[in-house]
């Protein structure tokens, strides 16, 4: 038993802990955008506004989905390791943008990233403990988020 409940923890404490390092990163980049969209590349505030608008769409839209193919094909790990690996390459495209549809193309992979491990990370968390302990290890997991 005392193996198990190590085990929950590490996988609960391991995803948490790639939240917070990923959700760092991308809010120190977060606030840098607008200002390098603006001051760097010309754009207009009505630019930012679409860029933000699509991104958020899709990550939205993208969340229904993925929890549900995440269940179906079983395949939870792979969805979270591609949208977490999505936040690295939004980060190496925001470098390499020399315009505003850079920086889009940019903010659609992070928030595509974002849709896709979204659902089939809760559910991981949910898989990696008993029914005693899901709302230590959700606190454990979103405090470690909301720390990032």
């Amino acid at each position: 038993m005392e193996i198990k409940k190590k085990r929950v923890l590490s996988n609960v404490a391991l995803i948490g802990l790639v939240s917070l390092f990923v959700d760092m990163s991308t809010e120190m980049v977060y606030p840098l955008v607008p200002l390098f969209l603006t001051a760097t590349l010309g754009s207009t505030p009505l630019i930012i506004g679409i860029i933000e608008g699509i991104a958020e769409s899709i990550a939205s839209l993208l969340k229904v989905f993925s929890g549900y193919i995440g269940d179906v094909r079983q395949n939870k790990k792979r969805l979270v390791f591609a949208g977490y690996s999505a936040s690295v390459i939004y980060k190496i495209m925001l470098i390499l943008s020399t315009s505003w549809l850079g920086v889009l193309a940019a903010r659609v992979i992070d928030r595509t990233g974002k849709g896709i491990r979204t659902a089939p990370r809760d559910a991981l968390v949910a898989e990696s403990c008993d029914e005693n302990n899901l709302g230590g290890s959700f606190g454990l997991h979103k405090m470690l988020d909301m720390l990032g």
